[in-house]
């Protein structure tokens, strides 16, 4: 267990105050906010700056000579410098803003598909992938002719390296895995994988919307080809997300979509498309989201992400006590490695019941399959309950959840 007085630096008292809904109650009772792995909560800084953004700098990107074009587009471009320093990018035109991670799994299987995949090629994923990272792959197979193969794992949700790299052969065009599981919680070793990949020429997708939350993201040390992540799960906006490619790929990938914002020039017989990163941006974006990602990035860096990672495991280590203590629940997913999230059944409870009793007491819990369906199945459970720590978690909050869940169990046995 962490000593206490190593987290004591992170001042959460003072953190809460920076987002207004925790003061919020639920059925009379204070709101504890454990729902995290589906969004984070946002901070007054980021609440400011996408109102300042409206108030004051409303115009688009990029077209205008006028005063606030000129001014939104700078704003705009710093925020995706800002986003490049975070993930560590060579280069700020190998961050594509999109509206969130799943439309950016979706632009690389559209576009990488269309430039590189021909009938009898693999497609690499693991068993606890979230659907995002799952049916595009399935519709690319379907239109290709291609086979998706599934990475194994073991009892404790780890991934099965042995199986994985003997899945790795030379019909295998690219890899796409999750950095952290949104439902077991494991820290998946993408780093080894990506290096196992590229010894073989594979390229590899990671989708980091539950790492880019928890743990520090350098693109270049993990030698990953794409990177994905959404600014909501990062206490930004909804509806804006990132994909971070490296230019050699993204260069000769096509245009996902296509319209204004992405060309040099356009005649009937022929368009021009625009250098990166417009050439993946066709349309207005979400200006907006994109000044609360640079805000959020800013707040997040504030605190420190070793901070935050800290602290959140302690949470983690506090809460699966708590729950272990408790009879008849059982935590699904043990890995070694584990982000802040816990995923448990309760015997002859169904996670509906519980996280909708939960709810009563104040307490957000997120039920059901987690878009992970094919995980569940190959679990023989129907779905779980999942509590997810953010860093404006408290160890009083792990009690109360706790004693409510304790409650909860009485109430439905």
């Amino acid at each position: 267990m962490l000593e206490e007085s190593k987290i004591q630096t992170a001042n959460i008292a003072e953190y809460r105050k920076d987002f207004p809904i925790l003061s919020r109650q639920i059925n009379n009772k204070p709101l504890v906010y454990f729902d995290n792995g589906a969004t984070t909560q946002k901070p007054q800084v980021v609440i400011d700056a996408v109102s300042h953004y409206y108030e004051h700098l409303n115009a688009n990107i990029h077209r205008g000579v006028h005063t606030l074009s000129q001014e939104i587009t700078l704003a705009y471009e710093d925020a995706r410098i800002k986003v490049q320093q975070h993930l560590n990018a060579a280069h700020s035109h190998e961050i594509i803003f999109t509206k969130g991670t799943t439309d950016a799994i979706n632009l690389v299987a559209h576009s990488f598909g269309k430039k590189y995949f021909t009938s009898g090629d693999e497609i690499l994923i693991s068993a606890m992938e979230h659907h995002s990272n799952i049916i595009p792959w399935q519709q690319l197979c379907e239109e290709k002719g291609c086979e998706l193969k599934v990475i194994p794992i073991s009892d404790s949700g780890e991934i099965l390296m042995d199986a994985f790299e003997e899945l790795l052969t030379s019909k295998t065009k690219i890899v796409a895995i999750t950095h952290v599981s949104n439902t077991l919680g494991t820290i998946n070793p993408v780093k080894d994988m990506i290096a196992c990949s590229h010894r073989k020429g594979i390229p590899v997708l990671i989708d980091g919307a539950q790492a880019v939350p928890h743990l520090a993201v350098d693109v270049q040390n993990l030698d990953a080809d794409f990177y994905c992540f959404s600014a909501h799960k990062l206490f930004g906006p909804t509806g804006v997300g990132v994909l971070y490619g490296k230019e050699i790929f993204l260069n000769e990938l096509p245009p996902y979509q296509t319209g204004g914002g992405v060309i040099l020039s356009v005649d009937f017989q022929k368009t021009t498309f625009a250098p990166l990163p417009l050439k993946f941006e066709a349309g207005t974006p979400h200006i907006a989201g994109g000044i609360g990602l640079a805000a959020a990035i800013d707040y997040v860096n504030q605190i420190g992400l070793n901070n935050i990672t800290t602290y959140e495991h302690y949470l983690l280590e506090h809460a699966t006590n708590r729950l272990q203590e408790i009879e008849g629940v059982k935590i699904i997913g043990n890995a070694n490695k584990k982000a802040a999230v816990i995923s448990f059944i309760v015997d002859s409870c169904h996670p509906l019941d519980v996280g909708t009793l939960l709810d009563k007491q104040g307490i957000a819990v997120r039920t059901g399959h987690h878009c992970t369906q094919p995980l569940m199945k190959l679990l023989g459970i129907p779905g779980t309950v999942r509590a997810s720590f953010a860093f404006y978690n408290t160890i009083d909050e792990i009690d109360v959840f706790a004693e409510a869940l304790k409650k909860t169990i009485r109430l439905l046995k």
